[in-house]
């Protein structure tokens, strides 16, 4: 599909890609308040949003896209009407005219404080460079490029720098995954997963399979965004219409496992797919009669079951440790772990200890679990 075709209609993806994002921000925006107020109460406490690919606002067929939902989340929250900074940024001309009369036909707009800045600018190095000299304010940056031009490491270290500030950003798996083999395009692919790292992947991937080819690059653009720090990624997958492709990813790149977790519960929420209670996090288009059959087939529970018996083995901890430690680049939900342990406990395999709840498995409680045998 064609750029400009690509805002034509509002296809189930891209709903789907906008509410996560959406859900996320008003969350993540109630956590940063709710600490800056209760830290610094007498402080000008703001909050920011940032969208470098923001688009006209609208579909075509008049369903609105991710600006315009994080405004009119805005608009209808008292602390964000005051605090909200944000900038949309756009290169076309006509996406940034369209998008100031959609703001401006919002209902309520007026309320808030700080007026939405649009951009017309070129995303590069330039606006990574920027945003590297400055201590900003806590962002969450959300990078939504049509390929893959403007994306790159530096780009999103600039946003995370800072405290508070988190990163989502649309990562074109296709496009990518063509262009890691492409030496036209060597120094965007360069840019996204740093030089070694992109000169590895364009050898090791040729005989690999699809599913293979995918989990390798996956895992090497979380390897290179986590080499900068102490992070946390988070990938959501979405499938072509037919079900058996993978077209994109949404990824989440955060510095506190609270963001990660409140991410997870989002994604888990959007996937198509469950098995045993564990999200699939991959959204398959309705219209597909595809099903994810290795996903079906499998047993997660009973692997989580195995994991947590292996892993272990001996030692004692509580339930909220188990999960924070155990569940990093996993599929498992809070829930899940809490579901296992409690059939462990039911199994006679593992000894709990802390004052029981009639609610569930609660976090506080100690779980002994018995040596390697």
């Amino acid at each position: 599909m064609a750029l400009k075709n690509f805002f034509e209609e509002s296809r189930d993806q891209s709903m789907v890609k906008a509410e996560i994002v959406e859900k996320y921000f008003d969350t993540w925006a109630t956590i940063i308040a709710h600490t800056q107020n209760r830290y610094y109460p007498n402080s000008d406490n703001k909050i920011g949003y940032v969208d470098l690919f923001a688009g006209p606002g609208r579909y075509k067929d008049g369903s609105i896209s991710t600006p315009l939902r994080v405004l009119k989340k805005a608009i209808s929250n008292d602390v964000y009407c005051k605090n909200l900074i944000t900038v949309f940024n756009d290169k076309d001309d006509q996406n940034t005219n369209s998008l100031k009369i959609a703001i401006q036909e919002l209902s309520g707009i007026e309320k808030l404080e700080h007026k939405p800045k649009i951009w017309n600018q070129e995303v590069g190095d330039q606006i990574a460079k920027n945003f590297a000299k400055i201590n900003t304010i806590p962002i969450l940056a959300f990078i939504d490029p049509w390929g893959y031009k403007g994306l790159s490491l530096n780009l999103v270290n600039a946003f995370l720098k800072n405290w508070g500030c988190d990163c989502i950003f649309f990562f074109n798996y296709s496009r990518i995954n063509a262009g890691l083999s492409n030496p036209k395009v060597k120094s965007h692919m360069e840019a996204l997963f740093g030089i070694e790292k992109a000169e590895k992947l364009g050898i090791a991937l040729d005989p690999l399979s699809p599913v293979e080819r995918e989990a390798t690059i996956i895992e090497a653009l979380s390897q290179s965004l986590k080499k900068a720090g102490h992070r946390f990624v988070l990938p959501f997958c979405f499938k072509n219409a037919s079900g058996k492709r993978t077209t994109h990813h949404l990824i989440l790149v955060t510095k506190h496992f609270k963001g990660y977790e409140v991410m997870k519960q989002i994604m888990a929420k959007a996937s198509s797919d469950e098995s045993q209670g564990v999200p699939s996090f991959t959204f398959i288009p309705p219209t597909s009669q595809y099903q994810l059959l290795l996903f079906d087939l499998n047993r997660p529970l009973d692997d989580l079951r195995g994991l947590l018996l292996a892993e272990y083995a001996g030692k004692q901890m509580s339930m909220k440790d188990i999960y924070m430690h155990h569940s990093i680049d996993k599929p498992y939900l809070s829930a899940n772990y809490k579901d296992v342990l409690r059939q462990l406990e039911d199994d006679g395999v593992i000894q709990v200890f802390g004052r029981k709840s009639r609610r569930g498995f609660a976090d506080y409680l100690q779980v002994q679990f018995p040596q390697r045998s």
